[in-house]
């Protein structure tokens, strides 16, 4: 596992030179063989705890990266992670370059009076969650390997400690450029605005003020295409802080997370989100909102008069809604196996999701029974039959394809994922998860096996997710 130094040239104090703290007696839990495949990693199985707990030194040093963020609207100028330590680098199969990453190794420069480390309930679900997302076929960081401490956390109640290894194709957050731009360093913000660049937009080769003018616009077009596919299956963050927002366009972050059963755009399951600022149908909301606050840090690479930076920048955010409306208007008529736009299709779509809400009806397994009544292997619900005899009128031969790419059968349900952490939690192990993960891996397909993980609880109105802090 060849590791390449990441952030060190950025500036001075962006990446802080830091070791992770080691632990007592890690035991590998998780280990995602495929990822490690793609990525040529080479371990033996008996030094796979070791290396991945932090125990084992490797050749570069590791770093914890600063940044900020406004968390729930409220700015706070110095985050960083707290209880991340970045590996550094490594090449994939496509030889492009990943960010590797420990979760949960202990304190840093960053922490704030904080030990640093991750409890195993969150540990699971990152993993579990993430990979289910990556076979939704959503942009997501990846989760290579749990490892549990053989030690305890002391939160409230105090549970058993566990360390994530994420690979992500950068850590470069919205955050991270705000924390520059507070500083007034401005050549640090150009040397991480190029490396973005670099990274996730070589395509970009104008120069001058255009070049970030450019890069703005790439990050918001990133952003409508990542939080469509997120409404485009029940999935909600939960936590859409600009220190979670990835310039990649990547879904970070699983702490407060959760899918939605039953369809309301004002679902919230975040136990932090008492305004319901991150609920459903509010992210594109706040998408746009932390894309805003990218273009105000990046305002010194634009021009040196402020007035004239927001000028040029402003019709870039402004932009975002009209993106976006078209984007979900075309992710709904995918969803409905729609080949050839209709204005009359916006009524069409206004009336499901209208009697979705009102009959408190199953958000992906309506779907779901719509993609399959084409094929007549399922039954439409009862409450839409009249509301289908319209729909049916507008699908061809076509539609099932369509749909069928667009609507999974199962999806990671929040009390999948609650029996999976359970079961680690009480056994070390979850005869569930290895169930789920033969079913998750195909989620776009008709599978009788699917059924025990398609049927959700009758009535989550209750739960709550938290922060895995």
């Amino acid at each position: 596992m060849k590791l390449v130094p990441r952030y060190t040239d950025i500036g001075e104090g962006f990446a802080i030179s830091d070791h992770p703290a080691k632990v007592t007696a890690p035991q590998l839990l998780l280990w995602n063989e495929p990822l490690a495949e793609q990525f040529n990693i080479q371990v033996n199985a008996d030094s796979r705890a070791n290396i991945f707990s932090g125990n084992e030194p490797q050749a570069v040093s590791a770093v914890a990266l600063g940044y900020s963020g406004h968390q729930f609207g409220h700015f706070s100028p110095r985050l960083g992670d707290g209880r991340a330590h970045l590996l550094g680098a490594i090449s994939d199969d496509k030889n492009q370059l990943w960010d590797l990453q420990l979760k949960g190794a202990g304190a840093t420069p960053f922490s704030r009076g904080g030990d640093g480390r991750c409890a195993l309930g969150p540990a699971i679900r990152e993993y579990v969650m993430s990979e289910a997302m990556h076979a939704l076929g959503i942009p997501t960081t990846r989760c290579l390997a749990v490892v549990g401490s053989g030690e305890t956390v002391y939160r409230n109640p105090p549970q058993p400690g566990a360390i994530v290894t994420r690979l992500a194709s950068s850590h470069i957050r919205v955050g991270s450029f705000q924390y520059l731009a507070t500083q007034g360093d401005v050549t640090s913000l150009k040397n991480l605005a190029d490396l973005a660049i670099q990274r996730h937009y070589p395509e970009i080769n104008s120069t001058g003020a255009q070049r970030y003018l450019d890069f703005l616009a790439a990050v918001i077009a990133n952003q409508v295409k990542l939080v469509v596919s997120w409404m485009r299956v029940g999935f909600i963050h939960g936590v859409m802080n600009t220190d979670n927002t990835l310039i990649s366009g990547e879904t970070i972050d699983y702490g407060p997370c959760a899918m939605m059963n039953q369809f309301d755009f004002d679902t919230v399951f975040s136990s932090i989100d008492k305004q319901g600022r991150y609920a459903f149908g509010n992210q594109p909301n706040m998408a746009s909102w932390n894309c805003a606050r990218l273009a105000e840090s990046l305002i010194a690479l634009i021009s040196d008069d402020d007035e004239q930076a927001v000028a040029m920048m402003t019709p870039l955010i402004e932009g975002f809604s009209t993106q976006f409306n078209q984007q979900f208007s075309a992710m709904w008529a995918q969803k409905l196996g729609l080949t050839v736009a209709d204005d009359k299709d916006n009524k069409l779509v206004g009336e499901l999701l209208g009697l979705l809400k009102q009959h408190q009806l199953d958000y992906t397994n309506t779907f779901n029974a719509l993609t399959e009544s084409l094929t007549g292997q399922a039954q439409i619900p009862s409450a839409l039959v009249s509301w289908a005899q319209q729909w049916q009128t507008r699908t061809n031969e076509h539609s099932y394809n369509i749909m069928r790419q667009a609507n999974p059968s199962v999806i990671p349900r929040n009390h999948i994922i609650e029996d999976i952490i359970t079961q680690y939690t009480m056994h070390g192990d979850s005869e569930l998860l290895s169930r789920f993960s033969k079913v998750m891996s195909s989620p776009y397909t008709s599978n009788m096996q699917a059924t025990e993980f398609q049927q959700p609880p009758e009535d989550d109105k209750n739960y709550r997710t938290f922060c895995g802090t």
